[in-house]
């Protein structure tokens, strides 16, 4: 079975200040990305899909389009303003993507088999693929998928809130999941759902998506229909919120239509929500190499 890694990479990075998604972290120029992929090949991936904007085709082909050539099948596809189900002038109005709905729809006709959805700016880590790319093989229910999920503790920055898509689970399952801005307080965290609900405490260990999903390829079918009635909504709604995936994935949920396992990754994580992160991650990164889980030239 082709296993698909689906790389969400069109997003500017607004907080960090730049293109995360291109910034080196590793000691030979490694990005983010490449140790994604380096995970996601060895787990049993065989494809990759970076989803980018297609002004940074060139970057992304002379960077880590050139360092992977030859170790496996790389596509590229393109998230585009303009590619709208309806409403096409609010394109004249927008000035980023429509969201990680549009994301992973930009991969479909280059996705034969399942997939797994990760962000290009999250470090997640070995044992997440793995966990991943079991689940992919043993579970072939279409409507039976999983979420990859760290404690909040592991994912918060020193440097600001984050957005994170809490989850609450029962009997090995995801029931619900809340797209919210989650700010660490003194000893435990205040999530402030994205839709205007009340916001709510979490602990610190309270387990949180970071949007990695492991998706059947029927999950499509969702994405297509959810991203078409979005754009029934009104203009304004439209154009100052995004068609987010777990926001498919919850209402999905309340239908009882999807299973969503809770797959509880053993592995860190690192993110670069803001600038600032950016040291801290080198750090980490390097000491994981020492320890000797990932060699010192990636490539080689």
């Amino acid at each position: 079975m082709e296993k698909t890694l689906v790389v969400m990479a069109a997003g500017m990075g607004s907080r960090f200040g730049g293109l995360k998604q291109i910034e080196p972290v590793g000691p030979n120029g490694e990005f983010i990305i490449d140790y994604s992929v380096y995970d996601a090949k060895r787990a049993g991936f065989t494809k990759v899909v970076f989803v980018i904007k297609k002004e940074l085709e060139a970057v992304f082909k002379e960077t880590i389009g050139k360092r992977i050539e030859g170790k496996i099948d790389v596509v590229y596809a393109y998230q585009d303003i303009y590619d709208i189900p309806s409403k096409e002038y609010l394109a004249e109005k927008r000035e980023k993507p429509w969201g990680t709905i549009q994301a992973v729809l930009c991969a479909k006709n280059h996705v034969k088999g399942d997939f797994v959805v990760i962000n290009a700016d999250d470090f997640y880590g070995a044992d997440s693929y793995l966990k991943a790319s079991e689940f992919l093989n043993q579970n072939h229910d279409p409507n039976v998928y999983a979420c990859i999920t760290f404690p909040y503790e592991v994912t918060e920055s020193k440097f600001g809130s984050v957005k994170r898509a809490v989850c609450f689970p029962k009997a090995g399952n995801i029931e619900e999941l809340v797209e919210s801005k989650v700010t660490t307080m003194d000893g435990y965290a205040l999530a402030e759902p994205l839709d205007g609900e009340e916001a709510f405490k979490i602990e610190l260990n309270h387990p949180v998506s970071v949007n990695m999903f492991a998706f059947k390829n029927h999950f499509f079918v969702y994405l297509d229909e959810y991203f078409k009635k979005y754009f029934r909504n009104d203009d304004e709604y439209i154009l100052n919120n995004e068609a987010l995936l777990p926001e498919l994935i919850k209402e999905k949920l309340d239908e009882k239509q999807i299973e969503l396992q809770n797959l509880v990754s053993n592995s860190s994580w690192f993110g670069m929500t803001y600038k600032e992160d950016l040291i801290g991650l080198k750090e980490n990164i390097e000491k994981l190499i020492l320890k000797g889980e990932y060699p010192r030239k990636l490539w080689e």
